[in-house]
């Protein structure tokens, strides 16, 4: 699994009980699998369908630093299938794990559309030929 995206729990990111807000954590979980999928998809137009059981492992809490996972585990005909993870960045403990969130690449009038991508491809690997 790749961690790309780190974010600080900031008081602004807190619940009444001082940890973090769920509601938060999937806004940013959510931003970071869009971002994630439209790099794969090489489209800007893709939505979520899809969140599978959320399961929340353990808390985070002020000054903590998270990082946010993303993994491709399957490639449909218009969609792409991601897992989940985010941990704190110093303990390695997870925080919270989600199974399959499901995007779906749309055509220019708003419905699902083939493309035609099979694999997870690396941004560096678009741009090796280009020089």
């Amino acid at each position: 699994m790749n961690f790309h995206t780190r974010k600080w729990v900031k008081p602004e990111d807190l619940n009444p009980n001082q940890t973090l807000f769920g509601g938060s954590l999937l806004k940013w979980i959510d931003e970071e699998a869009a971002i994630y999928a439209i790099i794969q998809l090489d489209t800007q137009r893709c939505v979520t369908k899809y969140i599978s059981e959320i399961n929340f492992v353990s808390s985070a809490k002020q000054g903590d630093i998270i990082e946010l996972g993303m993994e491709a585990i399957h490639f449909g005909n218009s969609s792409i299938t991601l897992k989940c993870e985010v941990r704190n960045k110093l303990t390695r403990k997870t925080i919270l794990a989600v199974d399959k969130i499901v995007f779906v690449a749309l055509d220019e009038q708003g419905q699902p559309m083939k493309h035609g991508k099979t694999e997870i491809t690396y941004i560096k690997d678009k741009f090796a030929g280009e020089n």
